[in-house]
C-alpha cells in the first residue's frame, strides 16, 4: 500500500503569531513533531474532553486565543501554511484538539443565539437594514458597518475593513462547496449553479475572489491569500472560523445553508452601500466592481437560495428547519458582534486592527502627508495573556 505523501509547502501563507497559550501550543505542534503534539493535547485537555483546568475550558469562546487556533486549525483544510507538511490535516490528535475548540465555540452560539425559530422568523429579519446612520434612524436601531462607511466613512476606514474581509473574501464560496456532496435533487442544483456564478461561470477573470483581489490593490493593499491573519482581532476571525466549522461537519449541513441564505440575503443590499462609499471616496473602478458585482449577482442569488437551496432542503429533510435558522442566526449574531467591535474603534478615530496597515502613498500633487492611519485598539487582548500580544 502507498503512503500518501507529506509534502511541506515551500511558498504560501505564513504561520501567524501566537495570542495566547492555546494559539502558541497549535503553532507548536504544526512545526514540530509528535511531543509537541502531545503537549498540545494535553494543554488543550483534549485527552477526555474539557477538563474544567484545561486551557480550552477557560478560554473565551469568542477570544483571541481560541479563535486564532481555531483558524489556524481549519486553514490546514484550505492551502495550508509554508512549512507545514500537508499530511497534518488528517492528524488524529489535532483534529481530536480542534474538536474540543469547536465544541467550545459551538457550545457558546447555541448559548447565545435564539433557538427553535423557523426560517420565516430568520430570514424575515434579515430583510430590513438600517437605512443610514445613527442620526437618522435613532439609537434604537444599530447602524451597519455598510452604513457608516457609506455616509462618514475614511478612505483608511475603508482600508481596513477591506484587510479584514479578505480573509473571508479570498476564500468567498470554498466553505459552501463542502455542502454540495451532502443536497440533493432541487438543493442540490440550485446549490451548483450559485457556485459556478461565484467561481465566475468558467471565466477566472470573473471568480468572486479574485475580483476581491483586485479590489485590495486598487486600496493599495496586499492581495497575497491571508496576508492580513496577524492584524485581524478575534472578532474578525469567528465569522470565518463559523463558516468552515459549519462546512467541515455533515451534521451541520442545515447550518451551512443558513448562513449561505443569510449572506445572499445580505449581500445586495450592504455591497450597494458599499459601492457608494468606494465611488464617495474614488476609489477605484476594480475597487467598485466587486460590489457592483454583487449588487446584481447576489440580488439574483438571494431568491434561487430562498426558494431552491433552502426550499429543496427542507422538502427533504423537513426536520433540518431549526438547523437552517440557526445557522442564519449565529451569522447575524457574529457579524453584529464584529460591527460593534468596528465601529467601537472608528468612532473615536482608533484603529481596529491588531496591526495598523501601512500609510497610504501621499497623493499627488500633495504640500505635506496627511492622517493616513490611526493608534490600534488592539495593542492588548482584553482576553489574552499579555505575553502573547
Amino acid at each position: 500500500m502507498t503512503a500518501i505523501p507529506d509534502l511541506v509547502r515551500a511558498t504560501g501563507p505564513v504561520l501567524p503569531t501566537a495570542r495566547g497559550p492555546l494559539s502558541a501550543a497549535v503553532l507548536t505542534a504544526l512545526t514540530g513533531g509528535r511531543p509537541e503534539t502531545a503537549a498540545l493535547f494535553r494543554e488543550a485537555g483534549a485527552e477526555a474532553g474539557p477538563e474544567p483546568g484545561s486551557e480550552a475550558a477557560a478560554a473565551d469562546p469568542y477570544g483571541e486565543d481560541l479563535q486564532l487556533a481555531l483558524y489556524v486549525l481549519y486553514e490546514l483544510h484550505y492551502r495550508g501554511f509554508a512549512g507545514v507538511p500537508e499530511g497534518r490535516e488528517w492528524d488524529p490528535d489535532l483534529l481530536r484538539v480542534r474538536g474540543v475548540l469547536e465544541d467550545r465555540f459551538l457550545t457558546a452560539l447555541r448559548r447565545d443565539v435564539p433557538a427553535g425559530r423557523t426560517v420565516a422568523d430568520a430570514f424575515g429579519e434579515l430583510l430590513l437594514e438600517p437605512a443610514g446612520p445613527v442620526a437618522l434612524h435613532g439609537d434604537d436601531q444599530q447602524e451597519s458597518v455598510a452604513a457608516y462607511l457609506q455616509h462618514r466613512g475614511e478612505l483608511w476606514q475603508l482600508r481596513e475593513y477591506a484587510a479584514l474581509r479578505s480573509l473571508y473574501h479570498l476564500k468567498e464560496a470554498d466553505p459552501h462547496a463542502w455542502v454540495i456532496p451532502r443536497l440533493a435533487g432541487r438543493a442540490k442544483a440550485a446549490m451548483v449553479a450559485v457556485e459556478y456564478d461565484e467561481f465566475g461561470a468558467g471565466r477566472a477573470e470573473n471568480v468572486h475572489a479574485r475580483l476581491f483581489a483586485e479590489l485590495l490593490r486598487d486600496l493599495d493593499l496586499d492581495a497575497a491569500y491571508g496576508h492580513y491573519l496577524d492584524a485581524a482581532p478575534g472578532p474578525a476571525l469567528a465569522p470565518v472560523n463559523l463558516m468552515s466549522l459549519f462546512g467541515l461537519h455533515r451534521s451541520l449541513r442545515g447550518a451551512l445553508v443558513g448562513h449561505f441564505a443569510c449572506v445572499e440575503i445580505t449581500s445586495s443590499p450592504g455591497s450597494r452601500r458599499l459601492a457608494a462609499a468606494l465611488r464617495r471616496l474614488e476609489a477605484g473602478e476594480a475597487a467598485q466592481r466587486f460590489y457592483d458585482e454583487h449588487v446584481e449577482a447576489d440580488a439574483v442569488h438571494e431568491q434561487v437560495v430562498r426558494r431552491e437551496v433552502v426550499g429543496g432542503l427542507l422538502e427533504d429533510e423537513p426536520a433540518l428547519e431549526s438547523d437552517v435558522a440557526f445557522g442564519a442566526d449565529a451569522t447575524v449574531f457574529l457579524e453584529d458582534r464584529l460591527g460593534a467591535a468596528l465601529l467601537e474603534c472608528w468612532r473615536v478615530g482608533a484603529s481596529a486592527l491588531r496591526v495598523p496597515l501601512q500609510p497610504l502613498p501621499p497623493p499627488e500633487p500633495s504640500p505635506g502627508p496627511g492622517p493616513t492611519g490611526a493608534p490600534t485598539a488592539w495593542a492588548e487582548s482584553p482576553d489574552a495573556d499579555p505575553d502573547w500580544a
